[in-house]
């Protein structure tokens, strides 16, 4: 047995002997109020890194989670306004989440913006852009996103989902509850490709999805699974008037 120190950023302290003298470091990550665990390969001399295993804590311990994607979404509330299905990748298994978002009239001058799950600048930049580009006004709103089930989901692929539940929350409209969206928002309110389209609407296809909204640049040359309607867009704003029902 190998001990050793990590620092804050989960990095091995010291002068990395010991990931050097050893063939695999694995990482065991997962939120301590919640039972979801992922096993994330940050050295495998003999493998790839970016293969990623989704465990449950049970009481007769760590259980392997066959089809993660459908266990995160078991106990959605499909018809809530403020949720949304993010289509993401870990390593190579894409994983479908759902990503929900909460405005709130604020009761103070300076309006707060909370997020659990994703990154805290990546939500300020997303409620900037649905103010500035899409005409939301969220200048008085208070403004809460959470990713379903403890993970942490930091590619940008998931802006569009992020956005699309703040803007549901804001209009009081629920999306179609057999939608998902990926997306990279950028701060003209385009939407930028992302990769690994195939596997993700794949994915979204055999979890009994129906459409799936994509950036315009990403739909040519993309094949849809068979029963699965791929819409593109190539804006926020455009994004926003289908999944809304025309409320964008």
């Amino acid at each position: 047995f190998l001990v050793g120190h990590v620092t804050k950023e989960g990095a091995i302290a010291g002068p990395r002997v010991l990931e050097h003298i050893v063939d695999t470091v694995l990482y065991l990550e997962g939120d301590a109020f919640h039972s979801y665990r992922l096993l994330r390969s940050v050295k495998n001399r003999f493998g790839p890194t970016n293969e990623v295993g989704v465990f449950e804590m049970g009481s007769s311990g760590l259980v392997e989670v066959a089809n993660p994607s459908e266990a995160f979404l078991a106990e959605r509330k499909a018809d809530a306004p403020g949720s949304a299905i993010a289509i993401t990748m870990e390593g190579t298994r894409p994983l479908l989440v759902e990503v929900q978002g909460l405005t709130s009239p604020s009761a103070f001058g300076y309006p707060r913006r909370t997020a659990n799950g994703v990154d805290n600048n990546r939500l300020l930049l997303l409620v900037a852009v649905l103010s500035r580009r899409v005409g939301i006004q969220l200048s008085d709103q208070d403004v809460f996103v959470n990713v379903v089930g403890g993970l942490q989901v930091s590619e940008p692929a998931a802006d569009l989902a992020l956005a699309s539940a703040i803007a549901s929350s804001a209009r009081d409209r629920a999306l179609p509850p057999d939608l998902a969206l990926v997306g990279e928002v950028g701060l003209s309110g385009e939407l930028r490709s992302v990769a690994q389209l195939p596997a993700r609407l794949s994915e979204a296809s055999k979890l009994g999805f129906r459409e799936v909204v994509v950036p315009a640049i990403a739909r040519g040359g993309v094949p849809a699974p068979a029963g699965l309607k791929v819409s593109p867009a190539a804006s926020l704003a455009e994004a926003l008037s289908l999944v809304l029902r025309g409320g964008g």
